[in-house]
């Protein structure tokens, strides 16, 4: 069960981090357009994380809620991905992050339409339809910039050398995922790659990964990101919309 609780908290944190992430770009993004659409995708994300966090609140049982699990958790009880906590940086970051995730994302959520756990693959089919979406308007913008101008190549390129070495963690199992990582992760390069040439676009070479989200080990941006995140639930307990 322990194994269970785990696996599905990592995705409900994954998702509400990067919610939260991209929420930032809400009335900042480069037109009115883009702006709605980034926003859009942070609810599809924010969606996501409430009903993994409604089924891990099912599975621990009482007291546990969905807002107990999101605010009142601290920095290392969260199991997110490294990639979702960093910084927005410039929009050429923020969507190449979003596109590296989505992919990802749908690789998983189709591995886990066959899982054991109901609801874990109900709320997968379910997100899958949001994800196809994710992917195509990530997609659509790094082969707009990295097949752009000098300027919006470079970009990307900077985009690339931050964010590359946070994706090998997305294939390296913690002790409680039992999905398939080493195929995903030959299909999610495939993928990468098909857009990268696309877009005129070079894939770097092996790198050192970073890694440790999972486990609760996170960079110095995720306390920023729960101390604005859970001010309000720490500051006034039980308090409800």
């Amino acid at each position: 069960m322990n194994q269970q609780i785990n696996f599905t908290l990592s995705l409900a944190d994954t998702t509400l981090i990067l919610a939260q992430r991209n929420s930032e770009w809400c009335a900042h993004g480069p037109i009115l357009e883009q702006d709605i659409a980034i926003t859009n995708i942070s609810l599809d994300l924010l969606g996501q994380a409430r009903n993994f966090y409604q089924h891990a609140a099912h599975l621990i049982g009482s007291p546990a809620t969905e807002d107990s699990l999101a605010y009142l958790r601290t920095e290392r009880e969260f199991k997110n991905l490294l990639i979702t906590e960093l910084p927005n940086g410039d929009w050429a970051q923020t969507i190449l992050r979003q596109f590296f995730f989505s992919v990802y994302q749908s690789l998983l959520y189709t591995q886990l339409l066959q899982s054991k756990d109901e609801q874990l693959a109900a709320i997968a089919e379910k997100s899958l339809k949001e994800i196809t979406y994710h992917i195509k308007w990530s997609s659509d913008w790094v082969i707009r910039l990295g097949d752009g101008t000098a300027e919006s190549q470079q970009r990307m390129y900077k985009a690339i050398e931050y964010l590359w070495m946070y994706t090998g963690e997305f294939f390296i199992p913690a002790d409680y995922e039992t999905t398939d990582l080493s195929a995903m992760e030959r299909e999610w390069s495939l993928k990468v790659k098909d857009v990268f040439e696309e877009a005129g676009l070079i894939m770097p070479e092996k790198i050192f990964m970073q890694q440790g989200g999972k486990t609760g080990n996170h960079t110095e941006h995720l306390g920023f990101i729960l101390a604005e995140m859970q001010s309000l639930q720490r500051t006034y307990p039980g308090a409800q919309w």
